[in-house]
């Protein structure tokens, strides 16, 4: 079936438009979607997918969103799809609905749809996938999963996908067993035959080779995080189940499996543990990192609610401890599976009592293997937790990123460690003694010393020989201690990257985290509109001296972030005692992700510009 276009002109585009999956979950459209984006990579153009899903087992509705840019865009483009790919009755008609004017939709007419069911000006391609794969195919899950592939096939003689492309990824999908990739390429090939006998070509978005994919790779986030982990040297995990971040623990120990093992005893040099719950996984966390261990556990939000007193703890005693925190809609449950930047204050100033803890805040999975590693760098040289506030659209989402730099000759590096040798050579040793200057004190790891070095953990007051004291004098000299170790904090960690406007401008914008492509697109679409931005990105908390100087430069400075509340804004007032009205808020925080036409959107807003 081909409906034409009498209204609208249908859109025509190459290397640039967004393809849009409407699914049942639990149907097996996973596997397909993942090889339709990954040929679009084959032939050297950027595509960015990302799931949309619900926070239940099987059954309800899911999409898969791919936008294909050959100019590099990696952000969610907003708007409706140029193509709609709809499988789902259940959502047939907001899926329609959403369609770009002039745009695609794509669906199985094998059962004939009233006219009702369509829109007058988008162009509708109809393949009869299940008359095709029931008369191909007598087992009905063999018809539902090569469905999907007799989709693809379909999709590749309407869009131009390069055919040996899907090939290849099919071979190396289901390498040595043959039957199955040639039950998989005759399925593929039945489609893409259908179209081309039946069809001609209806579709003017197409795909052509280029150059825009580079050496870059395409991971997700939760996996570059747990590889960083164990670049890092982590040998300890504790973890307790909680989307989006459970696969950042089970991408561990996958990696653990290859890379922590003995050759030759088969010796498991790793403690992988799923705990009961929240609580019992930091405290296992900060009881193996006392001992020595690098250790971390992986969470969300309501984790870091349950963990807060443990973390507290860690604080005062000054025990190392990494929390990767994937962060997701809330409070309470929320909406688990989709995506916001709304820990930021509960990990800055997690527990009662003034705390202050450092945030890592990685961009793409590039930064979260990098920042997965250096965190325990800093946790074990700041005896301190480190929170890495990943987000769902980058934990769970593959990306094209930068290759990963591995070093077989970097070295750990564990702080002040005090050594038996230098106890027994007579040196002073307080816990929380500050000798240097900087807020670190010196610790030693247990039996260290048979007779020196030993001192008492204890999340009570004490003085700086880790005696037990209320006396105000020895508790305020060691808050006043802890806060000069987060100012030295901020002499550490990755500092802000700035990127200037090729004019002078009175306008910033500070961002960080997922919001990065978003906002590198959205930079272009304001300078279209005559605005000039300088740009800071945030990488890090505590903040260093670039931020204060550049809110400083700038009249007025769009902070943008996608939590209802401003919480990174809020932050920025109360740590550098901004006047509130030089910020300027700029929120998302509808569970999807931030896109380039929101942020430029609101900015020309702001400033009055049509």
């Amino acid at each position: 079936m081909l409906q034409v276009v009498e209204r609208v002109e249908s859109l025509q585009r190459v290397n640039d438009f967004v393809v849009k999956f409407a699914n049942v979950n639990g149907s097996g459209s996973a596997s397909a979607n993942a090889l339709f984006a990954k040929s679009v990579l084959r032939m050297g153009v950027t595509a960015t997918p990302r799931n949309i899903f619900p926070s239940n087992i099987q059954g309800l509705p899911t999409w898969y969103e791919v936008r294909i840019s050959e100019a590099g865009y990696m952000g969610a483009r907003g708007g409706g799809p140029d193509l709609m790919v709809a499988m789902n009755p259940q959502t047939w008609d907001g899926d329609i609905k959403g369609i770009e004017p002039g745009g695609y939709l794509f669906y199985d007419n094998t059962k004939p749809m009233p006219a009702s069911k369509f829109r007058d000006d988008i162009v509708v391609v109809g393949v009869p996938l299940t008359r095709m794969t029931n008369e191909a195919y007598s087992n009905p899950r063999q018809r539902q999963l090569f469905k999907n592939i007799v989709g693809l096939g379909a999709l590749a003689a309407l869009l131009d996908i390069d055919v040996p492309c899907i090939e290849q990824l099919l071979a190396e999908q289901f390498k040595g067993r043959d039957k199955l990739i040639e039950a998989n390429v005759q399925a593929l090939h039945m489609g893409l035959d259908w179209v081309k006998a039946n069809l001609g070509d209806p579709v003017g978005l197409k795909l052509r080779k280029a150059d825009s994919v580079g050496d870059r790779i395409f991971i997700d986030g939760n996996s570059a995080a747990a590889l960083g982990a164990v670049y890092g040297g982590a040998t300890v995990c504790a973890w307790y189940p909680i989307t989006p971040s459970s696969s950042v623990a089970e991408a561990f120990t996958a990696y653990c499996n290859r890379m922590r093992v003995d050759k030759a005893t088969g010796k498991k040099n790793y403690a992988i543990v799923q705990a009961e719950d929240e609580l019992s996984s930091i405290g296992m966390v900060i009881g193996a990192a006392w001992n020595g261990a690098r250790s971390f556990t992986a969470t969300s939000g309501p984790g870091v609610s349950l963990m807060s007193e443990f973390v507290g703890l860690a604080y005062f005693a000054e025990i190392p401890a990494v929390i990767m925190d994937v962060q997701r809609s809330g409070p309470s449950t929320g909406m688990p599976t989709r995506t916001q930047q709304t820990d930021l204050t509960i990990c800055a100033y997690a527990s009662h009592g003034d705390t202050k803890h450092v945030l890592l805040i990685p961009e793409d999975p590039h930064e979260c293997f990098d920042f997965g590693a250096l965190a325990f760098d800093l946790a074990d040289r700041l005896q301190t937790p480190i929170f890495v506030m990943l987000d769902l659209e980058i934990g769970m989402n593959e990306r094209l990123t930068a290759p990963f730099v591995w070093d077989d000759s970097r070295k750990m590096d564990r702080g002040k460690v005090m050594t038996a040798e230098q106890l027994e050579a007579g040196a002073k040793f307080g816990r929380y003694l500050d000798v240097d200057g900087d807020g670190i004190t010196y610790r030693t790891y247990p039996g260290t010393h048979p007779t020196k070095g030993a001192f008492f953990t204890r999340g009570t007051s004490k003085d700086s020989m880790a005696r037990y004291s209320e006396e105000g004098a020895d508790y305020q000299e060691n808050m006043e201690r802890l806060l000069k170790k987060h100012r030295t904090a901020a002499t550490l960690v990755p500092k802000a990257i700035e990127t200037k406007a090729k004019q002078a401008t009175q306008y910033g914008a500070i961002y960080f985290g997922s919001t990065s492509p978003a906002m590198a697109e959205a930079d272009e679409q304001l300078n279209a509109r005559g605005v000039a931005l300088d740009m800071l990105r945030l990488r890090a908390f505590p903040f260093g001296p670039e931020v204060e100087a550049f809110i400083d430069a700038h009249e007025t400075v769009f902070v943008i972030e996608q939590n209802r509340d401003g919480q990174m804004r809020s932050m920025l007032i109360n740590e550098l005692e901004i006047n509130p009205k030089k910020l300027a808020k700029v929120v998302h925080y509808d569970g999807t992700p931030i896109t380039a036409r929101f942020i430029s959107g609101a900015i020309a807003k702001h400033l009055n510009i049509q």
